[in-house]
């Protein structure tokens, strides 16, 4: 039988293979970030605010880290292991549901913060009094509800915080809390930064679920399973006020929280524990 010779191009594609391959592993290592760099990294960069969910009863892994967060006066939760909630909502208008949110609210004695746009103040003054007779703390939204990343100036970004400020004074006697939740989380690092400088808090979450859709809205088991599923120690909650599902089940969602052993606390309180750490 007439022995086969080896061909040396078959040798040189194998070696060049064999090249490839350790490059491109080598290039994927490279890249491979643990959860706190990729945050490190995300929070660089202009986006919108994201979490990701990697152990039941654990905060989020998110665009940035605590630490981070806090060189901008900027928070997503409590970095603790005692059993508290920060119960904030979101309102952009008002559609009826806000009544039985506040009602659960007093029901439970539980503090929360409403963020709140210019339009809401326009047509709601009456639940803006409400809110604050009832020991609620509002905060600003900014007044058009516009993506605040795309804003490069110190005075554009002024101009949206500073119009909420003034209807609301002129709507309660008071000033409003020095609260900022950037609207849609979308956010960059001079943003945040022009929030400080105008001595604002920026407060992101992490625990929201998908409840905006005023035609499309979530069923009392899909939302307990998203907020009773990804609860954790000191959790910076997001709801909004437009959800239908969260005016019907709030009163037993914070029941069923309080049943695991949770208590709720102003997002003042946040802050007093920030300072002592």
């Amino acid at each position: 039988m007439k022995r086969i010779k080896k061909l040396p191009w078959i040798s040189l594609l194998l070696t060049a293979f064999l090249f490839l391959s350790a490059f491109f592993l080598g290039q994927l290592a490279a890249h491979t970030f643990s959860p706190k760099e990729t945050a490190s990294i995300n929070a660089s960069a202009e986006g919108s605010w994201g979490l990701s969910f990697q152990e039941e009863g654990k905060p989020p892994v998110a665009n940035a880290t605590f630490e981070e967060l806090k060189a901008y006066d900027a928070y997503y939760a409590q970095d603790t292991d005692e059993k508290v909630l920060y119960l904030t909502f979101d309102c952009g208008y008002e559609n009826g549901n806000t009544p039985a949110i506040l009602a659960a609210l007093k029901k439970h004695q539980a503090p929360a913060t409403f963020f709140v746009v210019g339009n809401f103040l326009e047509t709601s003054p009456d639940l803006v009094k409400r809110m604050v007779a009832e020991g609620h703390t509002v905060g600003n939204h900014t007044y058009h509800h516009p993506d605040m990343s795309k804003i490069s100036t110190t005075e554009q970004f002024s101009a949206e915080l500073k119009a909420v400020e003034e209807l609301f004074e002129s709507i309660t006697g008071q000033p409003i809390s020095p609260y900022y939740r950037p609207p849609q989380g979308k956010y960059s690092e001079a943003n945040l930064q022009m929030a400080k400088d105008l001595g604002y808090h920026t407060f992101f979450w992490s625990l929201a679920y998908v409840d905006w859709y005023v035609d499309d809205q979530p069923t009392k088991e899909e939302a307990f399973e998203k907020l009773l599923g990804r609860i954790h120690p000191g959790a910076v909650v997001l709801l909004h006020n437009t959800s239908k599902t969260n005016g019907e089940i709030l009163d037993e969602l914070l029941t069923k929280w309080e049943d695991m052993g949770y208590t709720f606390q102003s997002l003042e309180h946040l802050l007093e524990t920030w300072k002592t750490t």
